[in-house]
């Protein structure tokens, strides 16, 4: 029997799902780079790749009221509103998209060798 430095961790069980994530990462993010979400407000429509580019604005003709600088004015903040929109709905996609990826799922109970049954639960900084 070798012995192992690490005790009952399994390095190459962690590996193999810590490169399995990273596919499952990268997947995840290819799906969002070809999806597009819309924000609107008020006439103005603001496009955005699910990575959050910029990729259109399509303004209505309701949307500017008269050519003073007034108008022009609240047509600049309708676009800035309207791009807000949409920036918090690509937010929501990459939230549920890269979510469990992105949030440290990764399970190591099995390359640790075992659960609860190896001992009490190791707390965790700060307290928690």
């Amino acid at each position: 029997m070798t012995d192992n430095p690490f005790g009952n961790l399994d390095l190459g069980s962690m590996l193999e799902q810590a490169q399995q994530m990273q596919a499952q990462l990268m997947a995840a993010q290819a799906d969002l780079a070809e999806r597009t979400v819309e924000g609107s407000v008020g006439g103005v429509v603001v496009t955005l790749s699910g990575t959050g580019d910029l990729t259109g604005v399509t303004i209505g003709a309701d949307a500017v009221a008269g050519t003073d600088a007034e108008s022009l004015t609240d047509l600049g903040d309708l676009v800035v509103a309207a791009y807000r929109d949409a920036k918090s709905r690509v937010d929501e996609l990459a939230a549920d998209a890269l979510g469990p990826l992105a949030g440290g799922g990764l399970d190591l109970g099995g390359a640790l060798g075992g659960g609860p049954a190896d001992g009490p639960e190791p707390r965790r900084p700060g307290g928690f």
